[in-house]
């Protein structure tokens, strides 16, 4: 048998927002977009955070930010997103996520971080959560700028297609293999290995998981890492035990010591 590995969706089930959309106000600084544009991500920032997006609005999406970009320098977008990073993603990690990307690596598996987001956003999130491994969408560049086109988008089935691809290459076990999602759109990528678990499932993602017996992890806790470092629960959490319990005991843990350090009495 060959290794197994865990597949983490990005949005809303390791970071509670949308990745290709945080970095609107500092392209706006910068230039790359207008204020119309600012406005438009914004509302489908909200629209994301609310009810999640169907294939089709994953689509149109996909369309709207190829044409967006198109002509941007690409070494410019990387640093835009490297000196935000930490403004714009560090605190909307779910400490929950975080700790289960721990566990796993502890366990010896290979975590790969699975989002339609841009590669040049995914890959320094991962950077940032400890995982050097990302399957992310990949826009066509000509002379060192992006060229209105998608190479590679990954979403839907075209996830499942990288996936396996990528468990070929490293002789990955899919059906020993983790995969964690908050979309309908994942169904593949979940449905492909032998462990997948759903995360702040809306009500249809929710009955599929309930129909299959799958696990159901409600993460709440977004937790800026280096606070979450300093104060991680004494007890490790087991990655097969993550759930709404687990999930309530680190909120309670990081609520607890810091209401005692605000209320601890000044020497």
């Amino acid at each position: 048998m060959g290794r197994s590995a865990a597949f983490f969706d990005l949005d809303k089930t390791v970071i509670a927002k949308s990745s290709a959309l945080a970095f609107g106000r500092p392209f706006y600084r910068d230039g790359l977009i207008t204020r119309r544009d600012v406005v438009k991500s914004a509302y489908a920032q909200l629209m994301f955070r609310l009810g999640g997006t169907d294939e089709q609005t994953m689509a149109k999406t996909r369309d709207y930010l190829a044409a967006l970009c198109k002509g941007w320098q690409v070494e410019q977008v990387r640093q835009i997103v490297a000196e935000t990073l930490h403004e714009l993603i560090n605190p909307y990690v779910y400490a929950e996520a975080a700790a289960l990307i721990e566990e796993h690596q502890a366990a010896g598996r290979d975590v790969v971080l699975v989002s339609a987001s841009g590669e040049e956003m995914v890959r320094p999130i991962g950077e940032l959560l400890g995982v050097t491994d990302v399957i992310a969408t990949r826009m066509t560049v000509a002379d060192g700028r992006y060229s209105g086109e998608v190479e590679f988008y990954a979403a839907g089935p075209s996830k499942v297609e990288a996936v396996s691809e990528l468990a070929r290459q490293r002789d990955y076990d899919l059906a020993d293999s983790y995969a964690y999602s908050d979309s309908m759109s994942d169904r593949p990528l979940l449905e492909c290995v032998g462990h997948p678990s759903v995360v702040n499932p809306d009500r249809a993602l929710r009955k599929l998981a309930s129909e299959n017996a799958w696990p159901v992890l409600e993460f709440r806790h977004p937790i800026p890492l280096g606070r979450r470092l300093r104060e991680r629960p004494a007890v490790p959490v087991a990655a097969a035990a993550l759930g709404v319990g687990v999930g309530v005991a680190i909120g309670i843990a990081w609520y607890g010591r810091h209401r005692r350090t605000r209320t601890a009495p000044v020497a």
